[in-house]
This record gives C-alpha cells, structure tokens and sequence, in this order.
C-alpha cells in the first residue's frame, strides 16, 4: 500500500504539473468533431471525435487518438458495454485525472487499443507484467513520507472490490443485474 500511496502522489505531481496539451486539443471542434465538457450528458452526444481544451491532463485526452476512435467507437465489450460509455465521464469532466472505466472485465480486452496505454502510463507496467503479491508483511519497506509528500494525504482508506463471475462491473452493470446480485449475495 505504500508503495501504491507513493506512486499514486508522483502521478498527481505529473497530471497536475505543467504537462503538455492532450494529444487531441483543438480551441473549436468541426463537424466530425465534438467539444468536450459538462454539456456531454449521454453516450450518443459523443457523435464525432471528443475534443478536449487544450488545459486537459487526463490520460483519456492525452491517448485517445483520431485512430484509435475510429477503432473502437463503436465496440461493445462481451456484456453489452460500448466505447462511448466508457468514455464518457472523461470527456464530460475533462479535469478528470483518468477519464475512463472499465464495464465488465472483458472492456480491458475490447478496448485494449486505448486501456492498454492508460494501465500503462497510470500503473507503471505493460500488458505483458505480470503481477506478483507477497502477503508477508514483514518485507515492507516504508520509511517516512517526505513533509511535502504527508501534506498530500487527506485520508486513505482501503477498498476490495470484486465482481460476480460473468456479470459485468458496476458502471456497465444494469438494475436487473444489480437486483440478481442481491438476490445471491444477501
């Protein structure tokens, strides 16, 4: 967890920091295009290529390409969830630092083009690492945060979040879904 607390405030040091404009910035989107903010309010308004304003520093804004809409914009991932959706909240909320979710398990998959540079870039690691856990606590290492790094951290908490085998996450979950999973699990 403190390796994560660390690597989490280096990469809000870099998305908050300067940056350089996102890779699609423009000050006027044409008709193939459309401009990016809180104006966005379902997947369908997202007609054309998003377009986000040149002060956007979400990993969506700086990796979503012309080619890689093409590719993927009108995709569904194997429990219904489309490329629009989950892009949607990055391109509403373009201070967002992400920008993007993840429907079912299978949209990192689906959606490999785009979400394979965001893990990337976010985590620090290819598609190719592979993860490795050691649960044994007496091999942490964690000195003291620097006094700049401690004012950084407002709380922290820990959440295990898991999904039912072949239902998909919670943003590409519908309400009957939602009920069966009450239905098995309460």
């Amino acid at each position: 967890m403190y390796n994560g607390v660390k690597a989490m405030i280096e990469k809000e040091k870099e998305l908050g920091g300067g940056g350089v404009a996102p890779a699609n910035a423009a000050a006027t989107a044409s008709a193939e295009e459309v401009k990016c903010g809180s104006h966005l309010k379902k997947p369908a308004d997202l007609s054309g290529f998003p377009v986000f304003p040149a002060n956007t520093k979400s990993l969506l804004s700086k990796n979503l390409t012309k080619e890689i809409w093409d590719q993927l914009k009108d995709k569904k991932d194997a429990h219904g969830f489309d490329f629009r959706s989950a892009i949607l909240s990055g391109c509403q909320n373009v201070d967002s630092g992400i920008g993007v979710y993840a429907g079912s398990h299978d949209s990192y998959t689906t959606f490999a083009p785009l979400m394979d540079k965001i893990i990337e870039q976010y985590h620090g690691h290819a598609k190719t690492a592979k993860h490795v856990s050691d649960m044994d606590f007496q091999k942490l290492q964690c000195p003291p945060f620097s006094a700049e790094d401690a004012a950084m951290i407002k709380s922290t908490r820990i959440r295990v979040g898991r999904n039912l085998k072949d239902l998909p996450l919670g943003p590409g979950i519908t309400k009957e879904q939602r009920n069966s999973i009450e239905q098995k699990v309460v």
